[in-house]
């Protein structure tokens, strides 16, 4: 009997080829047997502001194993035009994109100049330091501070270096807060921080002259994109174009961006050398000229009554974009609407400015604008209830929408252009589970116990709701063989998820086959040409919608070809570890026979497909193909929302911090999720492991430390801080609620991001329960707290 796949704690199929060292990454494409590869390496600027005057590859031409280099006058067609804006939106009035290769100026250190291409990698940047170019230095603008101040410009056509203004209000907010009861003003900053997957970016391509066809192989996020803008670039039909994702070492959102210079160019460069060309970015290349996030000021205006609850709040906020703005207002737009979590403020005005800065762009990462947000609302909440003299989660409680009020609709528009409408939730439920996971009512006793023995302990909660599962549509299609082996395939990418374990579960589960006969391709434009990306934890929703419908309808056909065999009724039918059988008889047909029968034949070429032949099958009177059907057993469906679906979370942490050294230590760590129906327990874990490992770099180590000069100084591991096992702690102690999402057939919510996006805000609740001042600024080191206590003590 086949066993119910969906909830269950199914083993990750992946994972005996990633722990044997069986994964197969973009490095891995095209060596050994393929010498003939060559590869590329890039002259990116030195420099974080300056004019272009001359460049001199004089020395680079003549040396031995260089095939050919570019320059931007090199360029010709849409490879000369300014990269692609590929989310634009009416409120950014000053959009700016990079060229491939820069023109004229340069914008952030790390920018894109040359390209060159030689017998290996050695030989490529042995060229690349030959190249000579004479600048025209320009001052930098480097921070929100300096951007605001608008002293300098980044762009001399964009006045005050703001590329967008933007507002959403429901309500008066400034009304409410004058009329409050009680008021308060808060000042809130995040740092800039960078995703680093262990698998940098990298790109291999071929062209076959024969065909005039190009195969790309990309480590992206999306390749129907990069398929999309290879094609637009290289004057390509769409169909000369294929773009194949291998195992991927990671995305985080990095890798989102489409195309970054060097998936042009390496494409570019094999078609003009007829040989396949290379390029694999090392981690100073990734530091320096991939994309960041995360740096944004906030100011905090509240109004509230006695009892905690918000009646009026207005927010303004300064979003550092870095040099460019290829992805658009996605980041502070998500900020804007999701900083309100699982509140409802009486009245809400948002209001924010996106500022240029000469410093690597800002693209999303992972949580993507709701870890600035959510630390925003928590640390309001923090603040409510220290002006009142009240208990924090109390606070909360008196400020959740309840359960009978979805679907909540805020009044605001998502970063999707739909409607912020939360689909499900039940808040309060959460806050109970929370409450008991972490012990929140014992606390002050055990800190208490704590503090007889010389040691400061401080608890914090962090609440979040995300949206998950946006459009505009993803597809699947499934394709059961003679083998009666199943084959699917999607158009997302996978980066390490779980994807070929969760929708073989969803096949399974749908057509009755075991899951060891279900295979799952993904990211291979030639099986699915048709997706949007794996990125915004919309995978399972999107996908896995997609996998469902598509499986349903390939069973709907199953049954179809299998009563007519079996003279059966389809009602009558079911089917149980791939046998159709006839409900109370010995009547039954593999799956695969009926795959078999589905493909009439004129020609046996192996004993299965005897069966299928012209004169050992089918009804004389009718055509072999009956009417409105196609060959063969499969199902091909798409998934297209109509809004996005909202999970939702809260996050518990206990601290301990050293009275002597200011060293912070993470004592316990809870979460409770909600992500509505599950389908695999330990694969959603598992990315809660993961988002709360990297909230606790975001909250305690992570920085991007540019100097004045736009250099940055802490490109490499030696430097940039994050944490290992040892930070991490050794117990995250999970909960879950399931409230199913009305919007899609299975019910799901998307989990991917919820286990970094309340992280900086619990950590900075709890250090300022330890330490009893307030917390403003994240991340914070052991330096920081101690600067902070040294504040605190002088001016109380």
């Amino acid at each position: 009997m086949t066993t119910r796949l969906f909830g269950q704690k199914v083993p990750r199929v992946e994972d005996q080829r990633f722990l044997r060292g069986k994964g197969r990454y973009v490095d891995d494409i095209l060596v050994g047997a393929h010498a003939g590869t060559l590869h590329a390496a890039v002259l990116r600027s030195p420099h974080a502001h300056a004019r272009i005057l001359e460049i001199d590859v004089d020395e680079v031409l003549g040396l031995e194993g260089v095939h050919a280099v570019w320059t931007h006058e090199d360029l010709t067609g849409a490879m000369a035009a300014p990269l692609p804006l590929l989310i634009p939106h009416p409120a950014l009035t000053h959009g700016r994109t990079q060229f491939a290769l820069a023109k004229d100026e340069v914008n952030y250190v790390g920018e894109a100049i040359a390209f060159v291409v030689a017998d290996d990698r050695y030989v490529a940047e042995d060229a690349v330091d030959r190249i000579r170019v004479s600048y025209e230095f320009l001052p930098p603008v480097v921070g929100i501070e300096a951007a605001r101040a608008a002293t300098n410009l980044v762009h001399d056509d964009v006045p005050g270096n703001v590329g967008a203004r933007m507002e959403q209000k429901n309500g008066d907010a400034p009304a409410a807060i004058a009329k409050a009861p009680r008021t308060l003003s808060l000042d809130l900053f995040i740092e800039r921080s960078s995703c680093q997957p262990m698998e940098g970016r990298g790109v291999v391509a071929r062209w076959d002259p024969d065909t005039s066809r190009l195969t790309v192989w990309s480590s992206t996020q999306t390749s129907t994109g990069v398929r999309g803008c290879v094609a637009a670039r290289l004057d390509l039909a769409l169909a000369q174009v294929d773009v194949v994702t291998p195992d991927v070492g990671g995305g985080f959102g990095v890798k989102i961006v489409h195309p970054w210079p060097e998936e042009l160019l390496v494409p570019m460069a094999a078609r003009a050398l007829g040989r396949p060309v290379k390029f694999t970015e090392d981690r100073r290349e990734h530091f320096i000229s991939s994309a960041h996030e995360r740096a944004q000021v906030h100011h905090v205006e509240v109004g509230f009554d006695d009892d905690g609850r918000v009646l009026g709040l207005d927010v303004q906020f300064w979003h550092d974009h870095g040099a460019y703005s290829p992805y658009g207002l996605i980041v502070p737009i998500i900020t804007a609407t999701q900083l309100l979590g699982p509140y409802k403020p009486g009245a809400y005005r948002v209001r924010f400015e996106s500022l240029f800065t000469n410093t690597v762009m800002v693209t999303p990462y992972r949580g993507a604008g709701r870890p600035q947000g959510c630390f925003v609302m928590e640390r309001t909440m923090d603040a409510i209830a220290a002006e009142l003299g009240m208990d924090r989660a109390e606070v909360r409680a008196n400020n959740f929408i309840q359960p009978d009020e979805f679907p909540y609709e805020h009044g605001l528009v998502f970063q999707d252009g739909r409607e912020l409408t939360y689909d499900s939730g039940d808040y309060p439920a959460s806050l109970e589970k929370i409450k008991a996971l972490i012990g929140w009512d014992d606390f002050p006793a055990l800190k208490a116990e704590a503090a007889k023995e010389g040691r400061q302990l401080g608890i914090g909660l962090g609440c979040y709701v995300e949206g998950t599962g946006v459009g505009p549509y993803e597809g699947a299609h499934v394709h059961i063989e003679t083998s009666g082996k199943v084959k699917v395939a999607i158009g997302l990418t996978t980066q390490g998820q779980g994807h070929a374990t969760v929708f073989a579960q969803l096949v399974a589960d749908e057509l009755g086959v075991p899951i060891e006969d279900v295979e799952v391709t993904s990211g291979d434009t030639r099986k699915m040409p048709y997706a949007v990306g794996t990125f915004a934890s919309r995978a399972a929703v999107m996908s896995g919608s997609a996998v469902h419908l598509a499986a349903k309808s390939a069973k709907e056909k199953a049954l179809r070809i299998a009563a007519e065999a079996l003279e059966a009724d389809v009602d009558d039918l079911e089917i149980i570890d791939g046998i159709v059988r006839v409900r109370g008889t010995d009547a039954q047909l593999a799956l695969g026979t009926v795959a078999v029968l589905s493909n009439p034949l004129r020609y046996a070429f192996d004993e299965a497909s005897k069966a299928a032949t012209q004169f050992a099958v089918g009804d004389a009177s009718k055509p072999p193909v009956a009417e409105g059907e196609s060959p063969g057993l499969e199902g091909r469906e798409f998934y297209s929302p109509q809004r996005a679906t909202f999970a939702s979370g809260m996050h518990a942490v206990i601290v301990e911090t050293d009275p002597d050294t200011a060293e912070i230590r993470i004592v316990r760590y809870a979460v409770v999720h909600d992500c509505g129906n599950i389908i695999n327990p330990m694969i959603v874990e598992g990315q809660i492991h993961g988002g709360v490992a990297q909230g606790v770099g975001g909250a305690l180590y992570e920085k991007m430390a540019y100097d004045e000069s736009g250099q940055l100084q802490n490109a490499s591991f030696m430097d940039f801080l994050m944490p290992y096992v040892t930070e991490v702690p050794d117990t995250i102690e999970i909960d879950h609620l399931e409230t199913p999402s009305p919007l899609n057939p299975l019910g799901i919510k998307g989990a991917g991001e919820a286990g970094v996006i309340p992280g900086s805000a619990a950590i900075a609740a709890a250090i300022e329960d330890a330490e009893g001042f307030t917390i403003t600024s994240m991340p914070i080191s052991p330096s920081d707290l101690y600067a902070l206590r040294l504040t605190h003590k002088e001016t109380s």
